[in-house]
């Protein structure tokens, strides 16, 4: 039979219809963004915009649903944040065309209505709905929410807009009929605790998610949704009735999640698009919508996020506490029998749960021992619904006279010194404000920002991370991730004096002034009234106020120098207290952020601890004997790879005592054996291996010295993508260069030989090259780099014999910076003995040990300086 052609279908809607409902629309939600905008900004307000922008986009759809060809048997439905009736400026429309079940639009009878849903949905778009739209039957929506969990949620807050009221209601009725409570607590928990990791466990991220991060407005949704799925109630309000929550924690869920309202709508408004992160370069732009101006003590971003993370803080403790109390309810877990731990306190299921609602009223000592208890009792793995409420309605009595309690003070001295639980005790305390309502000077810095391009926590979430880090020093089961920190803590005894010192290491920023010696201040205070006896008071002081001290001499000073280690002798004055600032320092670079630690920092710090416990066992630097000793063992090393001996004599006799006190044995065993054959040589001689610490590449370069090789040997790794983790340069007696670079590569990982040869080869020719030096790449800057820019910083001082010059320089990082450096400093003439490449983030502090004659002239210096701050600018 031959194909009967189909009669063209008329569009879902006339073009002067749609042309008209595309005005009318736009001109519409203007208006009420308008009306929101011109509004002082309040709870209120955002309530009244999500609900207008509902219903504008109600009476829009269905209009268009009215001029729409779709048979009476048909629904359209709002589903999801829709469905809810929450809509803010530029989410999406989510909606679903329902259809009987005995429709099926594969079928080729119903090819109008194919066309006719198709001409629908087009309409939306052309007047300016950004919709998210399903064409379903019933029975196709009740498979696809059994297997889809997402599908599921998005079903149960569907609403009806238009068409058949009897086809929606019984689709609600199925569909709640098949709704399987316990099966859908515990689908969402999993897919909470999954998106809390995915936004790194905090509410305190430096550029949350205000809907998805923890305490964001998606944990108020899992809230609801899980109540309304077990028929607990819709509302906040059901909720209270059913005795799920009390009418204080509504007063605070409500004013919470209005706060949480009004600055993603807000941020809507501020980036003209569906934004829900709070990301730098609008967080400013989004504080001035709320009034908030800088100051001199703070920037109005920072006063923003300050009130975000109270209200993502609050959400979270309120999420946590609903969600027990709604799981014990669907799983009668609240009529188990409960194990006794003493008068006041029960183990159930492995929560601690308190004997009775008003415990703190009647005994305030009990709120910290609690964290005590769940310290010291084996099986108990968290905190009971009913536990949490207690400290959260609690608060309030966690005044000064509590803080001055002796009872309290001896508690909170012993969760300290218990022998294991701290990490989870502390964060735990923080949690539920008590940490902070217990140290008030821990309080201040909670949900503080850090505008250093560093950290990647606020203050808070860096401390307790740090905690955290020394904690796991002291855990065998963690040994094998720094084995050397974890030999030293095994001997270390007293370990609550780091512990302490983690606490306060940094509780003092924000203040204005020395952040280390105010925090000292305040620890020393703390010792006093927590009597702490005074030589572990001494030592907790010193760690609080030199915790910076050793990672800045490692880094930035010369450590075959040793002046630098007697004088770091000097500071630390015996063995314990070089351990324990050894360990917090490790602990606390790596609390910073993911990005910071490498390996060879490490090697760096544990290097400055090696040559400084020898100084303190006696063994005063001995610079003839310690350069015979590394002689004799890369001799040692040579031998076992059958050098012949004595060919190493022809390299070294053109070395200064220099070079052997700057490099270790295995360094200058490897030098000898690359170099035996090429020592007179008039060509660049390239040599690559794997970094023995561990990461990146190690490369050698020995050529004919001229002014501008270290430009050009920066050029090369610029160009190729190499960062510069640091370098070590030396001149031999007979006019040749011999450096040594630290480099890592994002590909080194999976083609480390290739990427060996190619340095090899292609630098090599780099350096051949005798034409001027190519401009550097000015690499794009990062968003936190443009949101916390680093003023270019250059600083010029003569070392302690006037001999050689340290130059400092500090900037925003990006790519060719190095280089650029390296360009003027060829442009003077000026020779490099050291280079110190630390980069801190997004934040480079570079430190140079140079000499030369233009370094005498004070004019020239200054012309040098300035061509350096021109340089490290944006």
């Amino acid at each position: 039979m031959t194909a009967q052609p189909r009669e063209p279908m008329a569009p879902a809607v006339a073009p002067g219809d749609v042309t008209d409902l595309r005005a009318r629309f736009r001109k519409g939600k203007a208006d009420i963004l308008d009306v929101f905008r011109q509004a002082r900004p309040s709870a209120a307000a955002a309530r009244r915009l999500l609900k207008s922008l509902t219903r504008h986009v109600d009476e829009t759809l269905d209009g268009l649903w009215q001029h729409a060809f779709l048979p009476r048997g048909a629904a359209l439905v709002a589903v999801g944040g829709y469905g809810r009736g929450e809509l803010f400026p530029y989410s999406d429309v989510d909606v679903l065309v329902l259809l009987p079940d005995d429709t099926s639009l594969q079928h080729d009878a119903n090819a109008a209505l194919k066309s006719s849903i198709e001409g629908f949905i087009t309409a939306c778009w052309d007047i300016g709905l950004e919709i998210g739209s399903s064409v379903r039957s019933v029975s196709e929506c009740l498979e696809e929410a059994e297997r889809d969990v997402t599908v599921q949620t998005a079903l149960l807050e569907s609403r009806f807009l238009c068409g058949s009221k009897a086809l929606y209601q019984h689709f609600r009725r199925a569909y709640e009929r098949q709704l399987d409570a316990p099966a859908f607590l515990r689908a969402k928990t999993l897919e909470m605790r999954q998106r809390h990791q995915k936004y790194e466990d905090t509410p305190y991220s430096l550029e949350p998610n205000c809907k998805e991060s923890p305490g964001g407005l998606r944990d108020l949704q899992v809230v609801l949704w899980v109540a309304r799925a077990a028929g607990l109630g819709k509302t906040w309000a059901e909720l209270a009735a059913r005795g799920l929550v009390t009418s204080f924690e509504v007063k605070q869920l409500q004013r919470n999640e209005g706060m949480l309202k009004l600055i993603r709508a807000r941020l809507h408004l501020v980036a003209g698009r569906r934004e829900d992160r709070l990301v730098f370069d609008l967080q400013t732009s989004v504080a001035e919508t709320f009034g908030f101006q800088a100051t001199r003590a703070r920037r109005a971003s920072e006063a923003l996020m300050h009130r975000y993370y109270w209200a993502a803080k609050a959400v979270a403790q309120l999420n946590q506490i609903l969600m027990l109390n709604i799981e014990e309810r669907i799983s009668g877990s609240q009529d188990e029998p409960m194990r006794p731990i003493d008068a006041e306190f029960f183990d159930r299921a492995g929560m601690l749960e308190v004997a009775s609602d008003d415990l703190y009223e009647r005994d305030r000592h009990a709120i910290l021992r609690t964290f005590l208890l769940y310290q010291q009792t084996p099986g108990v793995k968290g905190l009971s619904a009913r536990t949490l409420r207690a400290l959260y309605n609690a608060r309030e009595l966690m005044d000064s006279e509590f803080r001055r309690d002796p009872v309290n003070r001896q508690t909170f001295l012993q969760i300290l010194k218990e022998p294991q639980g701290q990490t989870h005790a502390f964060r735990l305390m923080n949690q539920t404000s008590v940490l902070g309502r217990y140290l008030w000077v821990f309080r201040r810095i909670v949900g503080r920002m850090q505008h250093d391009l560093f950290h990647v926590y606020t203050v808070d979430q860096h401390i307790l991370m740090v905690l955290r880090n020394v904690r796991r020093f002291f855990v065998p089961e963690h040994a094998h991730e720094y084995p050397f920190c974890s030999q030293l803590a095994a001997q270390f005894e007293q370990p609550y004096v780091l512990w302490v010192a983690a606490l306060f290491h940094d509780v003092a920023k924000g203040r204005g002034g020395d952040h280390s010696d105010l925090g000292a201040e305040e620890v020393r205070r703390f010792c006093r009234d927590h009597q702490i006896p005074k030589d572990h008071a001494r030592l907790i002081e010193f760690l609080v106020k030199h915790h910076l001290t050793m990672s800045r001499i490692a880094q930035k000073e010369d450590l075959s120098d040793p002046d630098v280690i007697q004088s770091f002798v000097q500071t630390v004055g015996d063995e314990r207290c070089l351990t324990a600032l050894y360990l917090l320092t490790v602990a606390d670079i790596r609390g910073t952020s993911p990005k910071v630690w490498n390996a060879w920092k490490g090697k760096l710090l544990e290097d400055l601890y090696r040559l400084t416990l020898r100084a303190l066992g006696g063994g005063k630097p001995n610079l003839d004997t310690e350069i015979e000793a590394r002689k004799q063992e890369a001799l040692h090393t040579l031998n076992l790879y059958s050098l012949l001996p004595g060919t190493q004599e022809a390299l070294w006799k053109t070395l200064e005592l220099s070079y052997f006190a700057r490099h270790d044995a295995g360094d200058i065993a490897w030098h000898s054996r690359s170099l035996w054959r090429y020592v007179a040589t008039d060509k660049p001689v390239v040599r690559a291996r794997l970094s023995p610490v561990g990461e990146g590449l190690q490369v050698l370069v020995y050529a004919p010295d001229q002014a501008d090789l270290f430009a050009r040997i920066c050029g090369y790794f610029d160009s190729a993508g190499f960062s510069i983790l640091d370098a070590k340069v030396h001149t031999t007696k007979t006019g040749y260069a011999l450096d040594t670079f630290q480099v890592i590569s994002p590909s080194l990982d999976h083609h480390y030989r290739d990427l060996i040869s190619l340095v090899e080869n292609q630098l090599g020719l780099a350096l051949v090259n005798s034409g001027p030096l190519p401009e550097p790449s000015r690499g794009r800057l990062s968003r936190r780099v443009k949101s916390f820019p680093v003023k270019p910083r250059v600083m010029l001082r003569p070392d302690e014999r006037a001999q050689r010059w340290l130059l400092s320089v500090s900037a925003s990082d990006r790519s060719g910076l190095l280089y650029s450096i390296a360009r003027v400093l060829a442009k003077y003439g000026v020779n490099l003995q050291l280079a110190k490449v630390t980069t801190l983030g997004e934040r480079v502090e570079d430190t140079f040990l140079i000499d030369g004659p233009a370094l005498q002239q004070s004019k020239v210096q200054l012309e040098m300086e300035s061509d350096l701050l021109d340089v490290l600018g944006p």
